[in-house]
């Protein structure tokens, strides 16, 4: 058996047993043996992290600075090795695995530089004599639950946050892709975080983050991943009361209108909707299309849904890497049989495929003649499946875009102006996109829908500091 990667608790790597990380590419292949905690060693973890707490919550920020620089240069330095790391343990192409990578550490360098830029207000009072200083300090103990379809950037843009405004951290990554997560937290560790700071426990949700839920010692949680998952996350934060942050589902719409170019129209859809398989929460999977536009639209889109090469995660050659293990593909061949039975017809893709080696290989699926109100188009599939959705006009186009639980990120290809003004301005999600995929984000602008798809303050960029600091007050008196 390959060699045991252990969890870290109180600055020590502990666990005896393991499971094996299977390569959803190639399930012959053994990615590493990762340790599970138990329930009784996620308390030993919250408790380090709650003794740690007051000296770290005070330490100088240099210290910080230098700890989440360095990091940032660890992880670009070893950007091929983590990115061959995150793609054989989580299915995405090479080029995507090391360009989530790279955006790691650019999230690290960037909060090492949020250190450096702490601040406050000194205000006058409304009393004669008397000053007003607003600070931001650190909350405490915070949880950390990932999902499992960005191994690397999800972890890292909760991480850095907060560590950098003077928290300390219990982490618990997706039981499918513990890898990516332990050689962050490996990097962090080498970089000089003091024992206890940060503390890892891998292993399944139903024993470590059910044990960190009820847990009193955990001031604030911040967690990614299904909407019904956050709602027992927010029902046990609540009952605690907890600062919670949720990041959940999504069921982006991209809007066509009949004066795009449809070049741009056919690349942008075919980008979100199925690269990265579609295991994107950004990921667009309704596309409304005017139908002026319609057919030449599909025609193209059809045409190069059928071209998208499916393979290997570590092939050069391949553009949709595998889904990631066989619940999640069972799942999408589920929703294509669904799509079907209420009357979608499938105009490409939709069937498995034989890869080099035995994998989860899917050949992505573009429905058309969809409506808003079928299945696959109501529910998130979280899959290379997509559904393209007629429309008579632009206001038909918004108020179906809008026409959902969620609200996370939504597009529109359009050359008018004045479409895409309206467009940004009413629709009802957390991003709005024109010309790009919706499947794409910086990592210095906040992260964050509305409705169902987001429950708290913004990740990522200055926003950051919402969540991960508690506001103070101080009055004080003259003389």
């Amino acid at each position: 058996m390959a060699e045991l990667h252990k969890n870290l608790i109180n600055g020590e790597w502990v666990g005896s047993d393991g499971v094996e990380n299977i390569n959803p590419s190639n399930t012959a292949e053994v990615v590493g043996v990762y340790a599970r905690a138990s329930a009784e060693e996620t308390k030993l973890a919250i408790a380090a992290a709650k003794a740690a707490f007051p000296a770290w919550s005070r330490s100088g920020i240099l210290e910080r600075h230098a700890i989440l620089s360095k990091t940032s240069q660890e992880i670009l330095a070893r950007k091929a090795e983590l990115g061959e790391l995150l793609s054989r343990e989580e299915g995405k192409t090479l080029p995507e695995g090391i360009g989530e990578v790279t955006r790691a550490a650019q999230i690290f360098d960037f909060f090492a530089g949020e250190v450096l830029r702490l601040a406050g207000e000194v205000l006058p009072s409304v009393r004669p004599g008397v000053g007003v200083e607003i600070t931001r300090e650190p909350i405490g103990v915070i949880g950390i639950i990932t999902p499992w379809n960005f191994p690397i950037a999800i972890p890292t843009w909760k991480l850095a946050p907060a560590l950098a405004y003077g928290n300390t951290v219990v982490i618990k990554p997706a039981d499918l892709v513990p890898g990516s997560t332990w050689a962050i937290v490996d990097i962090l560790v080498r970089a000089g975080l003091p024992k206890g700071v940060l503390n890892l426990v891998m292993g399944k949700g139903s024993v470590v983050g059910q044990t960190m839920l009820e847990s009193k010692d955990v001031n604030a949680i911040s967690f990614t991943g299904s909407v019904g998952t956050g709602k027992r996350v927010a029902a046990a934060s609540i009952e605690v009361g907890r600062k919670f942050q949720l990041e959940m589902g999504g069921k982006n719409p991209t809007v066509v209108l009949d004066d795009a170019d449809l070049k741009i129209a056919v690349e942008s859809v075919a980008q979100s909707a199925f690269f990265s398989t579609g295991q994107r929460c950004t990921a667009s999977s309704r596309v409304i299309v005017t139908e002026g536009i319609h057919d030449k639209f599909v025609e193209a889109l059809a045409e190069r849904t059928r071209n998208l090469r499916v393979g290997d995660a570590m092939d050069k050659n391949t553009e949709i890497g595998p889904v990631v293990d066989p619940s999640q593909l069972k799942q999408d061949t589920d929703y294509i049989a669904i799509g079907k039975a209420e009357g979608a017809k499938i105009a490409a893709g939709g069937e498995l495929v034989k890869g080099p080696n035995e994998g989860y290989f899917l050949q992505p699926t573009l429905f058309t003649e969809a409506t808003n109100q079928m299945r696959i188009s109501r529910e998130e599939i979280f899959g290379p499946v997509a559904s393209v959705i007629r429309v008579k006009n632009y206001e038909e186009a918004l108020f179906t875009a809008n026409d959902t639980e969620f609200g996370l990120s939504a597009g529109i290809v359009t050359t008018s102006l004045k479409y895409a003004t309206h467009f940004k301005r009413n629709a009802e999600a957390g991003m709005v996109m024109v010309n790009v995929p919706t499947a794409g984000v910086d990592f210095h602008v906040p992260f964050g829908g509305r409705k169902a798809s987001s429950y708290g303050s913004r990740e990522q960029g200055k926003y950051a500091a919402e969540f991960f600091t508690v506001v103070k007050t101080a009055y004080t008196a003259a003389g």
